[in-house]
């Protein structure tokens, strides 16, 4: 697949300090990430179905990448205004060039659909065509039809008393002609798939034979209208605005947000995607009934939906996935019998996920519950499964008759009505439950349990990258940093009061927050380095986040580039930062990893003086990546790493893993593409290495480790 552009290309000499090009546009930036994604569906080295799985997880961004950040644009267009983005372009701009990469991607994404099918029929895997079903087929289709789907469908004519019907978000309709010969009358109709309807049918017989739900309803589309004749026909589907809007100043922020929600789904439609045989006169009425604007149409030969092929990933084929991997418990924690106080007392230590089980957050949480020395437990909760089991031992704690405060942000994107419930189950069970900031979101990642211990008070704390959810921690490469440090945990405590009753913290030791003082301390952390550098010492800072977007950021770092520092940046999405370029960021490479795991952690090490790695730098992990809305307008912390062996792991072995990835690394380039690492069977893959090694604690360094056949940080930079 071709290297992925997220703008036209500037000449290095037109880019300066002051020039509005040394960023790159976010949205363009994440749609070149999603051309990652898309590009691991043609990755040979990969099964067949976790191929899939990646053209899947690519449909579904694409999705939700309309659903907030186009809707958001196109929001702010309608309201008329005109506010620049950092690179300098107005929201109007941002579109036109959206949809013209936009179209890119979803042209590969078809492209690689095209590519997985043959083979994945080599492997018994069929997606079967209308043609290639044989008279068994369509007997058996026919009685499934008749049986299961028919009653579930509701035709509707269209006409002055059958007005265009509401169509849900992602949902797929087809619309028709109709000829009734009695009267010579032509009618439009349409029929909505049903949202509980599978969008593949399992045909019987030997292997894997799947039929596309949408052909099924076609082919006895006459049973449906039985007095009248079908002409064309065609299939389409929506995407629809699902911002929300909410008065700052509403006395109830649950009822706020119920409703909200329930104006979500009559969002606008964004983005109305429609089969390539579509005539002209049938795309009017569909634009028309749906009030949507003729310039969000997009025409589309193959499956509408790609994101539904993560149902046929979901086959019974362990063959064609990625070889089961079961996380390893910690030893420090089950060397205790499961205490995992007691571990936390012998000494600080972290767990990396989910290479490591997410399990000990979750036996925390509960031996806090159960333990009747335990006092109090205070937790945030942004995102959780539907199946919480820290939900369910926070309630344990708060029947148990101890004080449990839980932070529950409600802004959690396409979770708010799963936290609205749970925090009705923790109000209900005793708890103290809080709502955060009407104006910002709580991000941050802590649990803070306070025991008594003979005559005294002891305060342990779990500092996390990732979310408090046991499925995603499966999947997602996060942190898990576990303390019982007297300075660590007060800071903790004061976080929390920040967040609870706007306490203000004015005497934090350790732990940096935004939006208060986070930003002022990267800056200067970054200040430092670019002071070792002038005093002609050695000068580096490696970084790992999901997003780097802020400007001011991106300045600092363009600053110490300039004065010698070295900068290593592994960012896994979106990223407005140019390296490369002479005279502002020559001495910045950055490295996007897609492969197995979505890389998730947010780590930051600054060299102190020393070359990296080194036991004198500066390490921190933090619950936010470096973006205006992360820094300036959410509840974040970032908390350093001062214990000497956790300090070992964190910098020698999960950051210098990432830096040596080639297997799965794509590297940025000036003008915004990427290019992938020149690999071969032999190249260094991180999430191999973790998998083959779970266990962080007792480890040395991951460079020395693989001395042998990985080049050194230095040589192996492109």
């Amino acid at each position: 697949m071709p290297k992925d552009k997220s703008e036209p290309v500037a000449a290095p000499s037109e880019i300066t300090r002051e020039s509005k090009n040394r960023f790159l546009n976010r949205e363009l930036s994440w749609l070149a990430f999603n051309s990652r994604v898309t590009s691991e569906a043609a990755n040979e080295s990969y099964p067949v179905l976790e191929r899939l799985r990646f053209l899947a997880i690519s449909g579904s961004n694409l999705d939700e990448f309309y659903m907030v950040r186009v809707a958001g644009l196109k929001g702010q267009v309608a309201a008329g205004l005109e506010v620049r983005s950092a690179d300098g372009m107005t929201p109007s701009q941002q579109l036109t060039e959206i949809m013209s990469e936009a179209a890119k991607v979803i042209s590969d994404q078809q492209a690689c659909w095209s590519g997985l099918i043959q083979p994945l029929r080599d492997a018994d895997v069929h997606f079967v065509q209308q043609g290639e079903l044989t008279e068994k087929d369509k007997k058996w289709l026919e009685g499934l039809f008749m049986g299961q789907v028919f009653p579930l469908l509701t035709p509707l004519a269209l006409d002055p008393a059958h007005p265009f019907p509401f169509i849900r978000n992602l949902g797929l309709s087809m619309a028709f002609q109709l000829y009734r010969h009695t009267d010579g009358r032509t009618l439009q109709g349409l029929i909505m798939m049903p949202q509980v309807l599978e969008r593949f049918v399992q045909l019987p017989g030997k292997g894997n034979r799947l039929f596309l739900q949408d052909d099924l309803i076609s082919m006895f589309l006459d049973r449906v209208f039985p007095d009248l004749e079908i002409g064309e026909r065609a299939w389409f589907r929506i995407v629809r605005d699902t911002e929300i809007e909410f008065d700052e100043e509403a006395e109830d922020l649950v009822s706020t947000y119920q409703s909200a929600l329930k104006r979500r789904r009559r969002g606008s439609v964004i983005r109305l995607a429609v089969s390539g045989d579509i005539s002209t006169d049938l795309r009017n009425m569909i634009v028309k009934g749906l009030n949507a604007d003729p310039l969000d149409v997009v025409v589309q030969d193959g499956m509408l939906g790609l994101t539904d092929l993560s149902q046929a990933v979901d086959i019974d084929r362990p063959d064609l996935k990625f070889v089961h991997f079961d996380a390893r418990f910690p030893e420090r924690v089950r060397e205790l019998d499961g205490d995992c106080f007691g571990a936390i007392r012998k000494k600080d230590f972290v767990v990396h996920h989910p290479y490591e089980s997410f399990d000990v957050v979750v036996q925390f949480i509960r031996q806090a519950a159960r333990d009747p020395n335990v006092v109090a437990v205070k937790q945030t909760l942004y995102r959780t499964s539907n199946d919480s089991p820290t939900v369910a031992a926070l309630v344990e704690a708060a029947e148990a008759g101890k004080s449990v405060t839980a932070m529950v942000e409600l802004k959690a994107r396409f979770d708010e009505e799963a936290n609205i419930k749970w925090a009705r189950d923790l109000e209900r069970a005793g708890a103290q439950v809080v709502y955060g900031f009407v104006d910002k979101k709580t991000h941050a990642k802590i649990s803070y349990v306070v025991r008594r211990e003979g005559s005294e008070l002891r305060s342990y704390a779990h500092f996390g990258t990732g979310n408090y959810h046991q499925h995603t921690a499966k999947v997602y490469t996060d942190l898990s940093f576990f303390t019982c440090d007297p300075v660590l945990c007060q800071d903790a405590a004061q976080v929390f009061n920040f967040m609870t009753g706007y306490t203000e913290p004015r005497n934090l030791k350790k732990i940096s927050v935004s939006p208060l003082n986070l930003r002022e301390k990267l800056v200067s952390l970054i200040d430092d380095e670019i002071e070792h550098a002038k005093a002609g010492g050695p000068a580096t800072i490696w970084a790992k986040m999901n997003s780097l977007v802020d400007p001011d950021i991106i300045d600092a770092l363009y600053d110490a580039s300039c004065r010698g520092v070295k900068i290593e940046l592994v960012v896994r999405g979106v990223c407005c930062l140019r390296p490369g370029i002479p005279g502002l960021s020559e001495n910045i490479r950055v490295k996007s990893l897609i492969g197995r795991f979505l890389e998730h952690s947010r780590i930051v090490v600054f060299g102190n003086g020393e070359e990296l790695p080194s036991a004198a730098a500066k390490a921190y992990i933090s619950s936010a990546d470096w973006m205006p809305r992360n820094i300036s307008g959410r509840v974040e912390v970032m908390v350093p790493i001062e214990n000497p062996t956790v300090h070992e792991q964190v910098v020698q072995q999960v950051m210098e893993a990432n830096m040596l990835d080639v297997a799965q690394s794509w590297i940025m380039q000036p003008d915004g593409s990427y290019e992938r690492m020149a690999r071969d069977e032999n190249s260094f893959n991180a999430h191999v290495y973790f998998m083959t090694n779970p266990s962080l604690s007792g480890r040395g360094s991951a460079m020395s480790e693989n001395r042998s056949d990985v080049p050194r940080l230095v040589a192996s930079r492109p």
